[in-house]
């Protein structure tokens, strides 16, 4: 019964012998090589790896961020390296929820205007951009701090205020880049345990590029990388 509801969940990142090589001949490093996955739907992954080793390359190429030298990246069944600049960003905007080591927070915008900026580009109506930033403030416990701007907000919250940020457009799949590197080991671990809720309550969809063991302990699946290639992919029994 296991193996037949394995099959049954939809895949939604399939990379197939994507490579990233920069330089050329003796100046030639292969930062990401030859790299196949399939990441299915409500997965919680962390791609781990030494300093180098072409996890967060992989991440930003899975994200269209980065454009493969060879072989392809799909999301949602289509090809994020066939297509151009706008296509590109309007794709990202709609399927794919960012979250940086550096947050990326807009200054000068409120915890709710940076949640619901995306959900305004995309042209989601203003009843339900107020519901779902409600609802996603609520989700990463930060009720009551819907008008405080980034400086008025410690580092584990404005990484919560990403968070929700990410999930707000309701994307296919949230990328998360060292998300718990910038904070301290207590708020990483809330921050973590928010993640990990979302991912068991809505099923959504993370991959993390990261160092952290308390995410690695968390995943459910871990992707080693080393010199730009897969070494070991295995799957973590609770």
């Amino acid at each position: 019964m296991v193996h037949d509801a394995a099959i049954e969940t939809p895949c939604v990142i399939k990379t197939k012998d994507i490579c990233r090589h920069f330089g050329n001949e003796e100046t030639l490093v292969r930062a990401v090589d030859h790299v196949t996955l399939e990441i299915k739907a409500g997965e919680f992954t962390a791609i781990i790896g030494p300093s180098g080793s072409g996890k967060s390359t992989l991440l930003h190429l899975i994200g269209g961020l980065d454009n493969p030298t060879s072989g392809t990246a799909e999301l949602a069944g289509e090809d994020i390296a066939a297509m151009n600049g706008n296509q590109l960003s309007d794709f990202r905007r709609d399927h794919i929820g960012f979250i940086f080591q550096a947050y990326n927070l807009i200054p000068v915008f409120s915890a709710e205007e940076n949640i619901e900026y995306v959900m305004l580009l995309q042209g989601v109506d203003a009843a339900t951009r107020k519901h779902r930033v409600t609802e996603m403030l609520d989700m990463v416990g930060l009720q009551g701090m819907a008008n405080r701007r980034p400086a008025q907000l410690s580092g584990g919250q404005q990484q919560r205020v990403a968070v929700a940020r990410a999930m707000a457009s309701h994307p296919d799949i949230i990328l998360a880049d060292e998300p718990t590197a910038n904070l301290d080991s207590k708020n990483g671990i809330a921050l973590l345990d928010v993640m990990k809720e979302l991912n068991e309550t809505q099923n959504m969809t993370f991959i993390f590029s990261t160092h952290d063991e308390r995410i690695m302990a968390r995943a459910t699946r871990l992707i080693y990388m080393e010199d730009g290639a897969v070494v070991k992919d295995e799957i973590q029994t609770p």
